[in-house]
C-alpha cells in the first residue's frame, strides 16, 4: 500500500531498536521521522480505509494507513560498480579466473560515454531500489574518454552517476577513485587510460570540483595498492569524507605487494595513513593475523560482497575475526552478478559456516545492522539506517505471505535467512514512496533497453 509523504503509518511489524516489534506508529515530515511509537492501543479506523478496527498506538490520527508486512530501515549497498550490471549472464561460459573476467569487464568499460552510463546506471539503481536499497556507494573510476582525454566537463561521468541515483530515488556516495597504474610500477594499459588522472595531485584537483548535496556525499577511493603508487597513497587518504579501497581480493595482489614493498597491502595502507575509522576496505579476503589486527585497531569497516566474491572465485574472507578485532561489517553487491542485500546478509554467515564447518557466527540482528545503519554510516550518511526520531525516513516493507516468508515467524530471521529482494513490497526514501511492485515491468524494460543499447 502506497503512503504519501507526511502520512501517519502503522507498520504491522517493524525492526526498531534492535528487535522486531508489532504495530509501530511512525510520522514523517521533511524527509525525517518525527514520531516513532511502539506502545500499542486500539482505535477505530474509518470504514473507507477498508481495514476495520486494528490494534495501533493510542493517539494515532484517524487517517492512519496500515502497512502490512515486516518493515526494516533502508538498506545500504556499500560497494557498486554500476556498469558491471551489463555483464550479468554474459561472463559465465567456460572457466577462468578474476583476471579473465576482468578482460570481459574492460570490453564494456570501453564503450561507455556519459549518456549511455546515465541510462545504464539509472536502470541499475532502479533495480537496487526495487530490492530495498536506499543508499549506494559507487566506486567510480571510469573518468575520461577512451583515449584518456578528459571530457569538456572532467567530471561528466561522475555527474552522470549522481543524476542516475537521484532519478532512481536513492542517495549516493560517489567514491571517486584514484587509479594510476596497471600494476606495481606499470603504466596504464588499454582502457585503463580512461581511469587515470596522471598523478594523485591531478586526481585531487578534479575531485575538488565535485559538490555534495543532501542526498550526495563525495568520497574518495584508492582503487588498490597496485593501482596507486606508495608515495601517492597519502594524497588520496588526506581528502575529507569516506575513503574506500579494494584490499587483498586476490592472492596475486598480496604476493606482488610483498615483492614490491616488503609488506602486505594492509600494512602499506596503514603506514600511509589510509586506515582510519572512515576507511572501508572492500573484500578483505586474504588477510594475515597482523592485517586483521591493524584493521581492527583502526576501527575501519570491512565491506564484504559475497555474491561477487563467490562468482569470481575470490575466496571467503575472515568476517567474524575482523569484527572481533574491532572492524565494522558492511555489505555490497559489487559486480551485480546478484543485486540482493538479503542474499549478501545471509551469505556472510553461510560462508563462515563453510569455512569453519560450524553454524552460528553472526546473529540476524548483527547482519541487519551491517546492512542498514552501519552501511549508511560508512558512506557518510550517519543519519540513515534506523527507524528513530530525527533519522532519515527510509522504510522497506517485506511481504510475510510469499512462498519464501510464509510460516517463518516474522522475526529478524525472516529478513536475513528467508526473504529475498523479490519480497519487497514498498520502499520509502526520505518520506516518499519510490517503489511498489507495479514498477517492476518498467524497470525490467529500462534495463533491457540500456544494456541493449550499450552492447
Amino acid at each position: 500500500m502506497s503512503a504519501p509523504a507526511g502520512t501517519t503509518l502503522v507498520l504491522e511489524r517493524a525492526f526498531v531498536g534492535g528487535a522486531v516489534r508489532d504495530h509501530v506508529l511512525v510520522e514523517m515530515a521533511d524527509g525525517r521521522f518525527t514520531r516513532v511509537e511502539t506502545e500499542t492501543g486500539t482505535i477505530p479506523i474509518p470504514a473507507q480505509t477498508d481495514v476495520g478496527t486494528i490494534p495501533i498506538p493510542a493517539g494515532a490520527h484517524p487517517g492512519t494507513i496500515l502497512v502490512p508486512g515486516l518493515t526494516i530501515p533502508g538498506l545500504a549497498n556499500c560497494h557498486s560498480h554500476a556498469f558491471h550490471r551489463a555483464l550479468r549472464g554474459r561472463t559465465e561460459r567456460g572457466s577462468g579466473s578474476f583476471w579473465t573476467w576482468r578482460d570481459q569487464m574492460y570490453a564494456v568499460a570501453e564503450r561507455l560515454d556519459p549518456d549511455t552510463y546515465l541510462a545504464l546506471a539509472r536502470a541499475t539503481y532502479r533495480e537496487m531500489v526495487a530490492t530495498g536499497i536506499t543508499g549506494v556507494g559507487e566506486f567510480h573510476y571510469l573518468h575520461h574518454q577512451p583515449d584518456g582525454t578528459p571530457y569538456a566537463d572532467p567530471n561528466a561521468m561522475g555527474e552522470a552517476l549522481v543524476a542516475a541515483a537521484q532519478e532512481a530515488g536513492l542517495r549516493i556516495a560517489l567514491l571517486d577513485t584514484c587509479y594510476l597504474s596497471a600494476g606495481f610500477g606499470q603504466s596504464p594499459e588499454g582502457v585503463q587510460w580512461r581511469y587515470s588522472d596522471g598523478d594523485a595531485g591531478a586526481w585531487a584537483e578534479r575531485v575538488a570540483r565535485l559538490t555534495g548535496a543532501d542526498d550526495v556525499v563525495v568520497g574518495a577511493a584508492i582503487h588498490s595498492v597496485r593501482a596507486v603508487p606508495r608515495d601517492q597513497l597519502a594524497t588520496v587518504a588526506s581528502l575529507d569524507g569516506p575513503l574506500h579501497v579494494h584490499l587483498s581480493e586476490q592472492v596475486k595482489e598480496n604476493e606482488d605487494c610483498l615483492a614490491a614493498y616488503g609488506v602486505t597491502p594492509t600494512a602499506l595502507l596503514d603506514e600511509s595513513g589510509a586506515l582510519t575509522a572512515r576507511t572501508s576496505v572492500v573484500h578483505a579476503t586474504h588477510l594475515t593475523d597482523d592485517d586483521v589486527r591493524r584493521l581492527g585497531d583502526a576501527r575501519s569497516y570491512a565491506c564484504f560482497c559475497p555474491t561477487t566474491e563467490r562468482d569470481l572465485g575470490d575466496g571467503i574472507g575472515p568476517s567474524r575475526a575482523l569484527h572481533a578485532a574491532g572492524a565494522g561489517l558492511t555489505l555490497g553487491s559489487d559486480s551485480h552478478a546478484v543485486i540482493d542485500l538479503f542474499e549478501e546478509m545471509r551469505a556472510v554467515e553461510l560462508d563462515e559456516r563453510l569455512a569453519t564447518r560450524r553454524r552460528g557466527h553472526w546473529t540476524p540482528e548483527e547482519l541487519l545492522e551491517a546492512a542498514t545503519a552501519g552501511g549508511h554510516a560508512s558512506l557518510g550518511f550517519p543519519d540513515a539506517g534506523s527507524i528513530e526520531v530525527g533519522q532519515r525516513a527510509d522504510l522497506v516493507t517485506v511481504a510475510l505471505d510469499s512462498v519464501r516468508t510464509a510460516g517463518t515467524g516474522a522475526g529478524p530471521e525472516t529478513v536475513v535467512f528467508a526473504a529475498s529482494g523479490a519480497d519487497v513490497r514498498q520502499v520509502i526514501v526520505g518520506g516518499e514512496v519510490v517503489f511498489t511492485p507495479d514498477d517492476l515491468p518498467g524497470i525490467a524494460a529500462e534495463l533491457e533497453q540500456a544494456i541493449g543499447a550499450l552492447l
